[in-house]
């Protein structure tokens, strides 16, 4: 078992950041050939998701579909003023799980890991745990 966290830097209020390349270096150095990769994300106005990494394209859209969902002017009650980031994360979810199989995660052939932010730009990170079976 390995675990621990990495930053995640954002530089826009809401930015879908690709980190496949961390994830995929990470199981690299921790030498386990098969097993599980966890993901969790701390934060309540940020999420995880994996989706298309071939069309940056695909990311500028997935960020205006959630705008159309979640309305940025509703008269939302939280104090903060950051409900709809809490809305979106929550539609994202806050953890993944991904195998790994010849030592790598085992992604389909136009998937990316995202950390999407919705209340940045922040500096963030993400907790894992990579066990082998």
């Amino acid at each position: 078992m390995r675990s621990g966290e990495f930053p995640v830097a954002t530089a826009r209020q809401m930015h879908l950041v690709d980190i496949s390349s961390e994830v995929r270096l990470l199981v690299k150095e921790s030498g386990i050939s098969t097993g599980i990769c966890y993901l969790f994300n701390p934060h309540t106005t940020a999420g995880l998701t994996i989706n298309e990494g071939a069309d940056p394209d695909v990311r500028l859209d997935i960020i205006k579909g959630l705008r159309k969902i979640v309305p940025l002017d509703y008269p939302f009650r939280h104090m903060e003023g950051n409900s709809p980031a809490h809305i979106m994360a929550s539609l994202m979810g806050a953890s993944l799980t991904l195998f790994i199989e010849d030592g790598t995660i085992r992604l389909g052939t136009w998937q990316s890991i995202y950390f999407c932010e919705f209340d940045g730009p922040r500096s963030r990170k993400v907790h894992y745990r990579l066990l082998a079976s």
